[in-house]
Order: structure tokens, then C-alpha cells, then sequence
């Protein structure tokens, strides 16, 4: 197993499995059998609506003997409606709950969207609209600058409750900003990375702050063609430099795109919801891209993002919120 090594030497694992979109009857069973293939970094989330199943999963692998907790990395993120000081411990709290945990490995701040509160026995997950019932439904901004809620974070570590902190979906200059102000500088940036964006500088900026990066979306459009956030035609996995790349390593394309990921330096964490995937994805440390591969792989770059809130919440929340122009 390769691994990245973070600014205060804990390594995690450069493969993980991403849990968001799995369904909630699916996911106890997956995660233990990920475990059982070899799985150690699981990517959780509040917002996945799954924290609780995944627990049951982690659970049953414990009392299986199939790992200890302390060979897990596990992450959860604080969702957008918790950024005010006073809400992110009760949400990590919430998660810790949910997933039946003492601590958390990485504890991540979703996006750098501040969205007004929701308590949890009203919703929870919150979502993303303040209130569904609404005539008119939206998004509701909370004035909350990053650095109050990353404060909070911060007494999150000095609480013990989590191990380590970092961020979602930040680009260069709100990384700047938050290193400059920060107690304890973000150990990972957790983005979206794949060909079609492979984010050069961004990346190349985490390795010289020794900043951890974990790609979610390796595989590029696949987690969105269900969300009509992607056309079939956008898929990486048909594309023709991936699939004569993989004729020549003799494996599936999926694992070409993963192994090209790891060999970047990032972590990354394919969502599957079928345990001979999980396996596939997981077999990608027996060999190796050239660096004509690594190359005509990167050339791919389109800049093209699927995940990107200034698309997703007018389409789907009736609200404009660009975060990456």
C-alpha cells in the first residue's frame, strides 16, 4: 500500500473509499467488506446522510477482529449550515455519534460556503436549503469569515475529538489566507482532481506547503451522469488515451486513472457501490505509469469541473453561489 505523509508524519493511505452516494442499506456491509479486502481510509461526510450505517460497518469489522481502530483513517466533514464557533463541535459531535467513533482521524470543513444554521432535530442532514417547505425555496447565506470557524476547529484537536484538521474545496488564495491566520496550519485540501482537471498549480502549491491533497473524483464524470451533472460523452473511462493506456498495462481504465492519481502524490477515494470494484480499485500498487503515460494522461486537462456550486445550486437550490471564479 502507498501512502502520504502529512506535515505531522501520520501517513495515510494513497487509496480510500469515498461514501458519498452510497446507499444507506448498502453501506454497513461495504464498508466491512472493504475492510476485509484491505480498506483502511474511509471519506465520510454529515452531508452523505450515511455516518450512521458506515459506524455499523466499522463496527462489525472491529468486532470481526478484521482491523484495530487505531489501522483506520477516518475523515468527516463539517457541513455549511455549522460554520458559526458555537455549532462546529455539536456537529463533529453528531458525526462522532453517527459513526460510533471517540475520535476522528481528519475532520475537514466541507466547503467555504457559510450557510445559515439549521438545528439537527429540525433537519439533519441539513442540505443545502434552509427551508425545503418554502414557497420559494433557496440557499441562505450566514456571515461567518473562515477563520472564526476554523478556530473552532482548531479546539476541536485541542479537545482530542479529532487528530487533524483541513479543508474541502479551496482553492490558492483561501489556503493562503487560512495559513496566514492559522494556529494549526490544514494537514489535507481534499478537491476535486481527475485528467479532465488536474488542478497543476493547486497541487504543486499543497506539495510545497506540505499540505496533504486527496483527489474525490478520480474517475472524473461518473458519480454525475445519474445527477445530470455530466453527459455519458464526458466519460473518462471510454476515452481513447485511457483505454489504449490500459491495453498496455494489461488493467481496466479505472485503475490507469487511480494509478495516475497515487503516482501524482495524491490520496484518492473512488466511491463503488459493488465489492469486485472495491477490489479492482484497490489493486493499482503492482505496477506503475511511465512518464509518457503520466504525461498523456495530464494532457487530458480540460479544466472542466463537475463538481462546482456556481452550476449545481442554481439548477438544483434556485440559487446562484459561484466559489471558484
Amino acid at each position: 500500500m502507498q501512502k502520504i505523509t502529512l506535515a505531522s508524519g501520520t501517513n495515510v493511505d494513497s487509496i480510500g473509499l469515498g461514501l458519498w452516494k452510497i446507499a444507506n442499506d448498502k453501506t454497513a456491509s461495504l464498508v466491512r467488506s472493504a475492510i476485509e479486502i484491505g480498506y483502511r481510509h474511509f471519506d465520510a461526510a454529515c452531508d452523505y446522510g450515511n455516518e450512521i450505517e458506515a459506524g455499523e460497518g466499522i463496527r462489525l469489522a472491529l468486532d470481526d477482529g478484521l482491523v484495530e481502530r487505531d489501522q483506520l483513517h477516518i475523515t468527516s466533514k463539517l457541513w455549511n449550515t455549522f460554520h458559526r464557533p458555537e455549532h462546529v463541535r455539536m456537529a463533529c459531535e453528531k458525526s462522532l455519534a453517527d459513526l460510533g467513533l471517540d475520535y476522528l482521524d481528519l475532520y475537514l470543513i466541507h466547503f467555504p460556503i457559510a450557510q445559515k444554521f439549521v438545528p439537527i432535530e429540525k433537519r439533519y442532514p441539513p442540505g443545502w436549503f434552509f427551508d425545503p417547505d418554502a414557497a420559494d425555496p433557496k440557499v441562505e447565506s450566514d456571515r461567518v469569515p473562515i477563520i472564526d470557524t476554523w478556530r473552532a476547529m482548531e479546539s476541536l484537536v485541542t479537545a482530542g475529538l479529532v487528530k487533524e484538521i483541513g479543508v474541502c474545496n479551496f482553492g490558492v488564495s483561501l489556503l493562503r489566507d487560512l495559513i496566514n491566520q492559522a494556529e494549526v496550519r490544514p494537514a489535507m485540501l481534499q478537491v476535486e482532481m481527475h485528467p479532465y482537471l488536474t488542478q497543476q498549480k493547486l497541487l504543486r502549491y499543497c506539495h510545497e506547503e506540505k499540505i496533504g491533497v486527496t483527489a474525490f473524483s478520480p474517475l472524473g464524470a461518473q458519480s454525475y451522469f445519474e445527477l445530470n451533472m455530466a453527459e455519458q460523452s464526458e466519460s473518462l473511462l471510454v476515452h481513447p488515451t485511457v483505454v489504449s493506456i490500459a491495453k498496455e498495462v494489461s488493467r481496466t481504465p479505472a485503475q490507469v486513472l487511480l494509478r495516475w492519481g497515487v503516482q501524482r502524490g495524491t490520496a484518492v477515494v473512488p466511491k463503488s457501490s459493488r465489492v469486485e470494484r472495491l477490489q479492482e480499485n484497490f489493486d493499482i500498487f503492482d505496477f506503475s505509469l511511465s512518464e509518457s503515460q503520466m504525461s498523456q494522461i495530464s494532457g487530458l486537462d480540460q479544466g472542466r469541473r463537475f463538481n462546482d456550486p456556481g452550476d449545481f445550486c442554481e439548477a438544483a437550490f434556485n440559487t446562484f453561489y459561484p466559489i471558484y471564479e
